[in-house]
């Protein structure tokens, strides 16, 4: 197993001063890294890693666009065979399984999140659905449908069209990930066309749709990721604007974090010294210009940052996935790089 002792001092050889802004200044965090992921089947490829998630047992699901050719998205049309796959792994990152094969909604895999009982869910931007697995694997809730023309409707950035159109939620149109409160109410950041967060009670009904599209407190440009705390705050990814937004569990803005780049990924650690984790991954500029992790207390001050942009073992590309349930041991999910690494967190000397 590959493995990655470092400690960053600087970030060195970007292009583009600008690239990292001012975040630059948040202290070094030591850490080590390997593969995360082994023993796989021969007829098995991890393709790219959109959602990592780890039970109470610590077992590891990953949702991934394996890529699959049977999947044309010039032409709209799905064959039989899904593009996206759920797999299963031990406690130490061994395969075990594949979960819910030629499930309707895998299309395009975006997320996959475990509750606090231990189902998994997962988040399909193509299909705009969500769906529940017990922790057996059997289906249990699907949120929204799959439109019938198995596409995205046209709907561009700016045009003013947020999710309140969608007056009962039924249909998302690019969602990005699921987390739950104190109550096992249930939301959805329905991300990329509606730019809006969905709220359901536990057994799936509709209860409201939280912001909009736009630049103000309590709107969104882009929703990338979505974690709640245990005061039932809700910390939004706010990807397109730059920023985190928190809210109460009623859409009400309460504070912006800033100074995290361009927010894909996002996480919060249990217990009583809740921390956030975020990366900072910006493709439309450069799939490898930004590939740090900040660390980031609940007030919003920025603690620390680790990584960098690259291939090898220790450097990121295109984190669209952090499991931080061991607030010292991550798990990070990358597109660019088609990998989960195991991130140790050691102290600082």
């Amino acid at each position: 197993m590959r493995r990655f002792l470092h400690c960053l001092t600087a970030i060195v050889g970007l292009a583009a001063a600008g690239a990292v802004s001012a975040q630059t200044n948040a202290p070094a965090i030591r850490y080590q890294a390997e593969d995360a992921l082994s023993g796989f089947p021969n007829d098995i490829h991890l393709g790219e890693a959109a959602g990592v998630a780890r039970n109470s047992a610590g077992e590891i699901f990953v949702y991934t666009r394996t890529g699959n050719p049977s999947l044309s998205l010039g032409t709209s049309r799905y064959m039989s065979r899904s593009g996206s796959r759920v797999f299963k792994f031990d406690s130490r990152g061994r395969y075990e399984r594949e979960m819910g094969q030629e499930i309707y909604g895998a299309l395009f895999a975006q997320q996959v999140r475990v509750d606090r009982d231990d189902n998994i869910w997962i988040v399909d931007q193509m299909s705009g659905q969500v769906v529940k697995f017990d922790p057996a694997g059997r289906i249990q809730m699907v949120l929204s449908r799959k439109p019938e023309s198995m596409a995205l409707p046209a709907n561009p950035p700016g045009s003013g069209r947020g999710g309140r159109g969608a007056s009962e939620g039924e249909s998302f149109r690019g969602p990005t990930d699921v987390a739950w409160d104190s109550r096992g109410n249930i939301y959805v950041a329905d991300g990329i066309q509606n730019a809006r967060i969905a709220k359901y009670d536990p057994e799936g009904r509709w209860i409201a749709n939280l912001g909009d599209r736009g630049n103000m407190p309590g709107q969104f440009d882009v929703v990338h990721g979505l974690a709640i705390d245990a005061q039932d705050r809700l910390y939004v990814a706010d990807y397109g604007n730059r920023r985190i937004q928190v809210l109460d569990s009623n859409g009400n803005f309460i504070r912006e974090i800033g100074g995290v780049g361009a927010p894909m990924a996002i996480c919060i650690t249990p217990g009583p010294n809740q921390l956030l984790y975020v990366s900072n991954s910006n493709p439309a500029e450069d799939p490898f210009i930004n590939g740090e992790i900040y660390e980031v207390r609940l007030d919003g001050t920025i603690t620390g940052r680790f990584g960098e942009a690259g291939k090898l073992i220790g450097q990121f590309g295109m984190v669209n996935a952090i499991d931080c349930r061991n607030p010292r041991q991550l798990l990070i999910g990358e597109l660019g790089n088609w990998r989960v690494q195991r991130v140790n967190l050691r102290p600082m000397q």
